[in-house]
């Protein structure tokens, strides 16, 4: 961004300096009128750059961004102005990586470039579904609606998104604190035992021999220990960043007992209802099934969406394309054909969309009264266990200095 000193007059006709931040001259002459300012004179005093380009925007910036947007282009504004009054409101403390991007696409739409080409410059920021969106909405002339609708697809995957991360979050919270308990118990608390055990110069039973063992291990050996369960993560993370790892790990996940029909209805949700919205946009066949596959998150349903296209290319209807993949649920193969049938493929898919989120959001209810109670009998039992077993001595006391005698 560029800091433009600038002189100019009120609305009451009183001279005011000061100083503004724009893409160039002309984009601070804008900003500076839109405050109800003529300019009189205005020069470049200091030009700031980015260290950093700006990879991602939090969703509740973008999907706040959006519906602005849909919003001031709806009532007639023009697009610079708009985002004009988006950069301005935007708070340079709290949301400096979203004033930076709409800065940059503000300035390259005021060089002569269309919007999604300004868009499409932050590939990062903006996903392919979002750019193709908004290329389809200026090709035809209903960019707020087309704008509008991708707020409300960012805020439905965003809901969605959110409940998963919470039914996940509390089990890692529980398992956590027991590894932290146990770690504690093992390292702290058993060895006071052992050293009163000693005394009794007798042999222990086998769950405190066993739990005495560990302890000396862990404590001996814990640089070592640290080092092992470290390069295991490091390798396993490593190995699921390769193709081979993540197509094994999208293979397995669908294959899961309970997480496996989970993991299938938000990867069937996902691509329904972006595949409607990018109908209902206007974009073209192909290219909605290259951008689903894109963004399904799962590699097993990608290659499945990639063979359908092949298909479809060859003119095959994309309902007989889709039989022939049996990761598609019947369900949802009888409404795509209903959906061709009648011309309303979109809609169809759209209550597909919404008639899995509220089975996801069922499982994930019921997921989460089921772990509840596992997890609390999970953690008594460890806890419990290290307990009971540095007490076991101490009720058989008599057998132990019995057995010492």
């Amino acid at each position: 961004m560029i800091t433009y000193a600038y002189q100019a007059r009120d609305a009451q006709g009183k001279t005011v300096t000061g100083a503004a931040d724009a893409i160039n001259e002309e984009n601070a002459i804008n900003i500076l009128m839109g405050r109800g300012l003529m300019v009189l004179s205005i020069e470049e005093k200091t030009v700031r750059r980015s260290k950093n380009k700006v990879n991602k925007l939090p969703i509740t910036d973008l999907v706040l961004f959006t519906r602005q947007l849909a919003t001031m282009v709806d009532a007639g504004l023009p697009l610079v102005s708009a985002m004009t009054a988006l950069y301005e409101q935007s708070d340079p403390r709290k949301q400096a990586a979203l004033k930076f991007v709409i800065g940059e696409i503000m300035g390259r739409v005021q060089q002569g470039e269309t919007f999604n080409e300004a868009v499409a410059k932050h590939p990062k920021v903006f996903s392919r579904l979002y750019i193709s969106m908004v290329k389809a909405g200026e090709t035809g002339g209903m960019l707020s609606e087309i704008l509008d609708r991708l707020a409300g697809f960012l805020e439905a995957s965003n809901r969605l998104a959110k409940k998963v991360k919470s039914a996940m979050t509390y089990p890692i919270v529980v398992i956590s604190i027991a590894m932290v308990i146990t770690t504690f118990l093992i390292v702290k608390v058993v060895p006071t035992f052992g050293g009163i055990f000693k005394d009794f110069g007798a042999k222990l039973p086998a769950p405190t021999q066993f739990l005495l063992d560990l302890s000396d291990l862990i404590r001996g050996n814990w640089v070592w220990l640290v080092m092992v369960i470290g390069g295991t993560i490091f390798g396993i993370r490593k190995f699921l960043g390769t193709k081979i790892g993540t197509e094994l790990w999208d293979r397995y996940q669908l294959k899961l007992p309970v997480m496996g029909p989970l993991v299938h209805k938000i990867c069937m949700s996902r691509f329904a209802r972006t595949f409607a919205q990018l109908i209902r946009s206007g974009v073209p066949i192909l290219e909605v099934m290259e951008i689903v596959g894109e963004t399904s998150g799962n590699t097993m349903v990608e290659n499945a969406i990639k063979s359908v296209a092949l298909d479809v290319e060859k003119g095959e209807s994309l309902a007989a394309a889709m039989l022939r993949q049996p990761i598609f649920p019947p369900m949802m193969l009888r409404m795509v054909s209903a959906g061709e049938a009648t011309g309303k493929i979109d809609a169809m898919l759209e209550k597909m969309a919404d008639f899995w989120d509220e089975e996801i959001e069922a499982m994930l209810d019921a997921l989460t009264s089921l772990i509840e109670p596992f997890l609390i009998v999970f953690l008594g039992v460890i806890v419990g266990g290290i307990v009971v077993a540095m007490f076991l001595p101490i009720f058989k006391l008599s057998d132990v200095v019995s057995g010492a005698k």
